[in-house]
C-alpha cells in the first residue's frame, strides 16, 4: 500500500523520468547526441508501461524514463513499481525513485495513487513472491487522500478474494463491525430467524437453506449532514439455490458479495474523510444454499414493503435481499442512496467486465456522478430505467416476480424489480458490477476488483460540502 511511498530518498535513489509519446521527442532535444542515441537505440518510445534505464559515470544507473499514457496516468504509473523493483535488482542498486518533473497538482496525485495501486497483492494463503520499487512522496500531493482510497480499494479486493469458507455471512459481518468500531461508529446485527420477527422476510427466505445464518448487517456512522445510505449485495456464496448453478458458473460466486466489499470500500472512504453526513450501511448477508428448506421456483416470499414475489428462479436472489434492504434505506428518508451489487450477467455482456452498469431515478443525480466518473478516471455507463420492461415482471399469483418472461434487456429488468422498492423522490443510485478482473493488467490484477468507488466518493463529497 503507501508503504511505498516514503518520506525520503533512500541512498541511491534513482531520477524517474515520466515522458509521454508526445513529450518525448522534445526531451530528447535537450539532450546530448550520446543520449539521445542511448534512447533511440533502446527502442525506447514513451509508450504507457515501458521504462528506459540511462547509465551515469561507469554505467551507474543514473535515471529512467518511463512511458505515460496522459489519457490514462493512473495505471500507466500502476504498471512501474514490479518493473522498477526487477530493474534495481538488476542494476545492483536501491529500488528507490525520485519523481523528476512536477506536472499539476491532478498529474501527481495520479503518479502517488497509480503507484500505491500497483502494489496490491493478495497474500492471506501464501507469501507473496512479488516486490516492489518504492517512490519518494510527489510533492502537492494530499497523502491522506492516497492512503484512504487505497485502504478502501484494497479492502474491498481482500473481501471478495477470500474464499467463501472464510468469508461467509458471519465474517462479512465482523469486518463491518470491525471497520464502523474503528472509525467509531456503531453497528447492530439481525440474525436467523430474527430477520422474520424484524420484518425482513425475504432476505431470511433467501438465506435459510444455509447452516450459516442470513443476517442483515445495519451500521450507522456521522451525527449531522445529508443522509447517505448504502446498501451492499451481500450474497457470500451462490450455488443458485435449487436452481442449480452448473459448476462453470459457479466458480467465482465467492465474489457475488462484491458489492458488500464495495459499500465498505466506500464506507471507510468517507469516515476517513470525516466528510459532514450522517452515513447508513446496510448489507443483507446471506449464503443461497441448496437444502430441504432451500426456498423454491414458483414460491411466493413476502417482502418487507408489503409486496408479495413470485420466484421464477432461484439463482434470481440478490435482487429478492435487496429489496428488504432498500425498502429499509428509503423509510428514513436519505438524501442519496446507493447500492452496488454483482446482479446480472446481462450487464456484463452489454458492457464487458471492466464498466460498471448504473442506473439512476433522477438525471441531475445521474448528471452528477458522470461528471465525477470522468474527473476520477473512474468509469460507469448509464444504462435506462426502461418502464416499458416492468411489464415483464408481472406475475398471475403474486404483486411481482422476480425474473422477467423475455430473456432480453436483463440487467434493466433487475434494476426495475429493485426500482419499486426505493419512492421515485428519492434519489437512487444503483451499481451492476462484476467486481472481478478476469486477467490482470497493471495495477488490477486477476481477482477481486473495486469499481466506481472513486466517484461515488467525488459525488457524495460533493453532496456534504454543498449542505
Amino acid at each position: 500500500m503507501t508503504k511505498y511511498l516514503v518520506e525520503r530518498a533512500r541512498a541511491g535513489a534513482v531520477l524517474l523520468t515520466p515522458l509521454s509519446k508526445g513529450e518525448l521527442t522534445a526531451w530528447l532535444a535537450g539532450q546530448t547526441p550520446d543520449r539521445a542515441a542511448w534512447v533511440h537505440n533502446t527502442g525506447f518510445t514513451g509508450a504507457p508501461g515501458t521504462i528506459c534505464p540511462l547509465p551515469g559515470e561507469g554505467g551507474a544507473l543514473a535515471q529512467v524514463l518511463a512511458g505515460i499514457d496522459p489519457e490514462d496516468a493512473l495505471w500507466s504509473y500502476a504498471a512501474l513499481p514490479p518493473k522498477l523493483a526487477a530493474l534495481a535488482r538488476k542494476k545492483s542498486r536501491a529500488a528507490c525513485f525520485v519523481l523528476d518533473t512536477a506536472p499539476d497538482p491532478a498529474g501527481v496525485a495520479r503518479a502517488a495513487l497509480g503507484w500505491a495501486l500497483g502494489t496490491y497483492v493478495f497474500d492471506r494463503y501464501r507469501k507473496a513472491a512479488q516486490d516492489f520499487a518504492v517512490l519518494v512522496w510527489p510533492k502537492g500531493v494530499d497523502r491522506a487522500a492516497v492512503k484512504r482510497i487505497c485502504e478502501a480499494v484494497f479492502l474491498a479486493r481482500d473481501l471478495i478474494n477470500t474464499p467463501a469458507s472464510d468469508m461467509g455471512p458471519g465474517e462479512l459481518a465482523r469486518a463491518a463491525v470491525g471497520l464502523f468500531r474503528r472509525h467509531k461508529g456503531r453497528s447492530s446485527v439481525i440474525l436467523g430467524d430474527g430477520l422474520l420477527k424484524k420484518n425482513y422476510p425475504a432476505i431470511h427466505a433467501v438465506g435459510r437453506a444455509s447452516d450459516r445464518k442470513p443476517r442483515l448487517i445495519d451500521s450507522r456512522w456521522g451525527r449531522a449532514g445529508p443522509r447517505v445510505t448504502l446498501v451492499g449485495k451481500g450474497v457470500c456464496f451462490d450455488s443458485g439455490g435449487l436452481d442449480l448453478k452448473p459448476s462453470a458458473g459457479m466458480r467465482l460466486m465467492k465474489k457475488d458479495m462484491g458489492g458488500a466489499a464495495h459499500v465498505l470500500g466506500l464506507a471507510h472512504m468517507i469516515m476517513a474523510a470525516k466528510l459532514p453526513l450522517r452515513l447508513r450501511v446496510l448489507i443483507p448477508a446471506v449464503e443461497n444454499s441448496v437444502s430441504g428448506d432451500a426456498f423454491r421456483p414458483g414460491d411466493v416470499i413476502a417482502t418487507r414493503k408489503g409486496l408479495t414475489v413470485e420466484v421464477g428462479n432461484t439463482d434470481a436472489e440478490g435482487r429478492l435481499v435487496l429489496a428488504d434492504a432498500l425498502y429499509e434505506a428509503d423509510r428514513e428518508d436519505p438524501d442519496l442512496i446507493v447500492d452496488f451489487a454483482t446482479l446480472t450477467g446481462a450487464a456484463r455482456v452489454a458492457l464487458g467486465t471492466a464498466l460498471p452498469a448504473m442506473f439512476c431515478n433522477d438525471d441531475k443525480t445521474a448528471d452528477a456522478m458522470n461528471l465525477h466518473a470522468r474527473a476520477e478516471d473512474d468509469p460507469v455507463w448509464r444504462l435506462p430505467l426502461h418502464t416499458p420492461y416492468r411489464a415483464g415482471l408481472d406475475s398471475k399469483v403474486a404483486d411481482l416476480n422476480n425474473i422477467s418472461g423475455d430473456s432480453y434487456g436483463g440487467a434493466i429488468v433487475a434494476a426495475l424489480f429493485l426500482a419499486e422498492f426505493v419512492r421515485p423522490k428519492t434519489p437512487w443510485l444503483h451499481f451492476d458490477i462484476m467486481a472481478w478482473n478476469n486477467k490482470g493488467v497493471p495495477g488490477r490484477p486477476e481477482g477481486g476488483e473495486a469499481m466506481g468507488l472513486r466517484a461515488v466518493f467525488a459525488m457524495i463529497a460533493e453532496l456534504a460540502a454543498q449542505r
